[in-house]
């Protein structure tokens, strides 16, 4: 199902990539963005060895045939493979049906490496917030199942939770899962501090977004009428701006192994 493929990449990616500002303002389908920097972890990144190319008879399917028992290991902290496969495949999926619109193949060894690494980041954010002393509370956990229950289109978290079951992610898996996404998110918050957006700044966001919007024929709202969208793109880009940061920061200072 795709709400948990989008799930997925939300849980792993949305602190280090925007959110679609067609999306929010016009809910215009976001294609999923990769982030194709390559660090300097200890793994290489390949290139076309496994690409998949698009059939019109036969949806591509995801070669996790490589991946090692390990992927990688954060200071001593291992990301398993049966991990990384489900996260691998919810964006395979997404990047199959780009795929399969644009006939060009999906080359999966630069997939897998765009994964790690994602995963690598969002460990390191997670180990960072533990050092800090970031807990999620119950209610934090509450609130952030419901923001995806919204985000994924569904009505009830009961709905989530067997859309998941469904590709293979009992409530036990995605729970803590939850729980480091809450406390990434206070990480990221405190970091960034108190965002207040100019009138200048969302205006920018607007015009860009109308002359990205200009040829597609949708129509577009008065700024007044989107500007707490726009409000709340401005300070999610400056979080994912301040995430990446910290990242980069944490890197330097990390024992980081990639195994793929």
């Amino acid at each position: 199902m795709a709400g948990s493929s989008k799930l997925r990449s939300f849980m792993i990616k949305k602190l280090l990539t925007g959110v679609s500002m067609a999306a929010l303002l016009f809910g215009a389908s976001a294609c999923g963005e990769s982030d194709g920097s390559n660090s300097g972890s200890g793994g290489s990144e390949s290139s076309g060895a496994a690409s998949t190319s698009p059939s019109a008879n036969a949806a591509p399917k995801p070669d996790v045939a490589d991946v090692p028992d390990v992927v990688a290991e954060v200071n001593g902290e291992e990301i398993p493979k049966d991990e990384f496969v489900a996260t691998y495949e919810g964006q395979f999926q997404q990047m199959a049906m780009q795929a399969q619109q644009t006939g060009q193949p999906v080359d999966q060894d630069k997939l897998k490496q765009q994964t790690a690494k994602s995963m690598i980041d969002n460990e390191i954010l997670v180990q960072e917030a533990g050092n800090r002393g970031i807990e999620a509370t119950d209610k934090q956990i509450d609130q952030t199942l419901q923001r995806l229950v919204k985000q994924n289109g569904m009505k009830s978290t009961d709905q989530l939770f067997a859309a998941l079951k469904k590709q293979g992610m009992n409530k036990e898996d995605v729970m803590p899962q939850i729980e480091h996404q809450v406390v990434v998110e206070q990480l990221i918050a405190d970091e960034a501090g108190n965002i207040q957006p100019t009138e200048q700044e969302l205006r920018k966001l607007y015009e860009q977004t109308k002359a990205q919007q200009g040829g597609s024929g949708s129509k577009i709202p008065p700024f007044e009428k989107v500007k707490p969208q726009l409000k709340q793109q401005a300070v999610s880009q400056k979080e994912s701006q301040v995430a990446r940061n910290l990242v980069s920061d944490l890197r330097e200072k990390a024992d980081i192994k990639n195994h793929l």
